[in-house]
């Protein structure tokens, strides 16, 4: 029971990302070249929101649906690490075309090629783990 609320979730949040053209080669295309500021906007608006969330959550001492308190640890300031995966995660996308939320949602709409996308991303992933002791953190 506790999964379909979960299903319903998601099928919601691939509805409003197809209707928002998120999942949208062009309109991904024409964020990579500038050409229109759609995509930033929605971007844009998700990072504010999330800061605006997470500043209300720490600022009211919010807690969880359990009961408790939700604390969110600090991170520790790291250039290259942000740099380096910030730029694998967005040659990811600017290859395929998608980022991770939207590629589920490209299979569900009859986009089957995004299979692989998602096989290799999940290999990517695996990799990483592999490798994650000689990388620098």
């Amino acid at each position: 029971m506790k999964a379909i609320k979960y299903l319903f979730t998601g099928i919601l949040f691939g509805i409003v990302l197809t209707k928002s053209e998120v999942i949208s080669w062009y309109r991904i295309y024409e964020m990579f070249n500038f050409q229109s500021f759609h995509m930033f906007g929605i971007i844009g608006s998700a990072v504010v929101l999330g800061v605006l969330i997470t500043q209300g959550i720490k600022g009211f001492g919010l807690k969880s649906i359990k009961g408790n308190p939700i604390v969110i640890p600090p991170k520790e300031k790291a250039f290259w690490r942000y740099l380096i995966g910030g730029t694998c995660f967005g040659l990811g996308w600017a290859m395929t075309g998608a980022c991770p939320g939207p590629m589920f949602i490209l299979v569900g709409s009859g986009a089957t090629i995004f299979l692989l996308v998602i096989v290799s991303a999940m290999f990517g992933t695996f990799l990483y783990g592999v490798l994650r002791k000689y990388l620098p953190h």
